[in-house]
């Protein structure tokens, strides 16, 4: 008799067809990545770039007293630097007007949020779209806060998030909280940052033209434009300078780079502890709103930081006002059902934690079988009791019995089960928990017929398992990275 062939599996298709030509215009996406003109940064490199880079590409040597002062970036020490002197020692001769104050105050604001929202969420996450008037009004306020062009500060962020925690990411938290800060700035980067793609901003007409007149953008939007609204406002051009350019620059600087820096150092992890950022009220306020990291390093387009209406994210604000005014559009969020997902995984991890701290009952396996008849010769020597299937020892118990010693001697020996269970007194679930705990024997054949559900305490009922623990399971390894699942 001929045996018959194994039946290959039906491969699906996939709905709808994906055809050689779609939109823009007709051409093929093979055609689109092979065009010089879009050919992204990244393309090209091998899928083991970030072990190979580190592996072979030299970093400069160690810095020392010998070499320091060859080894700071000398323009950023001097922006960095001379700032905060300056306007220090201005304020100490400049007295502080309250209007100068308030627009201080409103021009940090307006300064930051051309960070947050417009360099940041915009540009290096693409989270949402915004009109030309917007961009232009983002560009110029962004080149107020003097941190780079859109096009250099945008690359080296996403290199950030690419290879975050990583010698390729450019204020690698892992390097302390001083470099993270300001270090990476003030010091020439010991390595190239990792490859990134900005091949999408060098296409926008507004990033080119940014960046082309960067310089006077600059001293016009960080020092001009204070001062000249103090001092045609109500006459303070010295106070403009010292207070709404010099010193509203400073904190500028350090609100910015403290989410580098406090925003990877200082909170929690609500959504995921694979890498440092952490999320904290504290940060949020000093950071315009971006101090929700961890959600942020999870959900990168997400054009929001605090997804809780009462959490501080000026920023996402002022993105939905806009949206509402018509000048922003497409405001992407991460799917609710996946956000929970992530909250989820880290609740279960900490639960996991707490399992593994805590005393639980001998395994089955590691039980002894004990007949009944031995059990009850045991008995006779020491006070032990049946109870659904599990012989326990209750000596240390005898006297602390709620109910009293009696109602324990009194089964000694014998099946208490239907006492336990309700017979005499329904036990609470620590009672269930505690008994487990007790227990040195499983009894020949089992327990009774209808009982094994009661047999698992209340506290077993609910675990936290790996997947590896788990028997048969179908997912792979893979696809469980941190291999958590409740085991019900």
């Amino acid at each position: 008799m001929s045996s018959i062939p194994p039946r290959s599996p039906k491969l699906a298709t996939i709905t709808p067809p994906i055809t050689p030509k779609q939109s823009n215009g007709g051409k093929s996406y093979a055609k689109i990545i092979e065009d010089p003109d879009n050919v992204p940064a990244d393309a090209n490199i091998p899928d083991n770039y970030v072990s190979y880079t580190l592996k072979h590409q030299k970093s400069l040597p160690p810095i020392s007293w010998d070499n320091w002062y060859t080894e700071l970036n000398w323009l950023h020490v001097a922006i960095l630097g001379l700032t905060p002197i300056l306007g220090i020692a201005g304020a100490f001769f400049t007295r502080l007007r309250w209007e100068t104050a308030l627009w201080s105050v409103v021009y940090y604001y307006m300064t930051g949020l051309g960070i947050t929202a417009g360099y940041h969420r915009l540009w290096a996450h693409r989270s949402y779209n915004a009109s030309k008037p917007l961009q232009y009004i983002l560009a110029f306020l962004g080149a107020g806060a003097v941190e780079g062009s859109i096009k250099w500060w945008a690359r080296g962020h996403r290199a950030h998030h690419r290879y975050t925690d990583t010698d390729l990411d450019p204020y690698n938290a892992h390097r302390g909280l001083l470099w993270s800060h300001i270090g990476w700035m003030v010091v020439k980067p010991r390595r190239k940052p990792g490859v990134a793609d900005v091949s999408d901003l060098a296409k926008n007409e507004i990033v080119r033209w940014q960046h082309r007149h960067y310089l006077q953008m600059v001293f016009a939007m960080g020092f001009v434009l204070p001062t000249v609204v103090a001092g045609f406002g109500w006459g303070d051009w010295k106070g403009g300078y010292v207070y709404a350019a010099l010193l509203r620059l400073c904190f500028v600087h350090h609100s910015t780079f403290c989410v580098n820096s406090l925003a990877h150092w200082l909170g929690e992890t609500p959504f995921d502890d694979k890498h440092s950022p952490r999320d904290h009220l504290v940060t949020a306020l000093v950071t315009i709103g971006e101090g929700y990291h961890n959600f942020h390093h999870q959900f990168p387009m997400d054009y929001r930081n605090a997804i809780k209406w009462y959490q501080y994210d000026p920023t996402k604000w002022f993105i939905w006002v806009c949206q509402q005014l018509g000048l922003a559009s497409h405001l992407k969020t991460f799917p609710d059902n996946e956000v929970r997902k992530g909250q989820l995984t880290m609740q279960l991890k900490r639960l996991r934690e707490t399992q593994e701290k805590l005393a639980w009952p001998s395994e089955n396996n590691d039980l002894p079988i004990v007949s009944w008849e031995s059990y009850q010769t045991q008995a006779q020597s020491r006070p032990l009791i049946c109870i659904a299937g599990f012989i326990h020892d209750v000596q240390d118990f005898l006297d602390e019995h709620p109910g009293g010693r009696h109602l324990l001697t009194k089964h000694i020996g014998k099946d208490a089960t239907t006492a336990f269970f309700g017979g005499v007194y329904d036990h609470s679930n620590a009672a269930h928990n505690l008994l487990a705990m007790k227990r040195v024997g499983a009894l020949h054949g089992g327990s009774p017929h209808g009982l094994e559900d009661k047999s698992i305490p209340p506290s077993q009922r609910l675990r936290i398992a790996r997947y590896n623990e788990l028997g048969g399971s179908g997912y792979s390894s893979a696809a469980l990275s941190d291999g958590e699942g409740l085991l019900g």
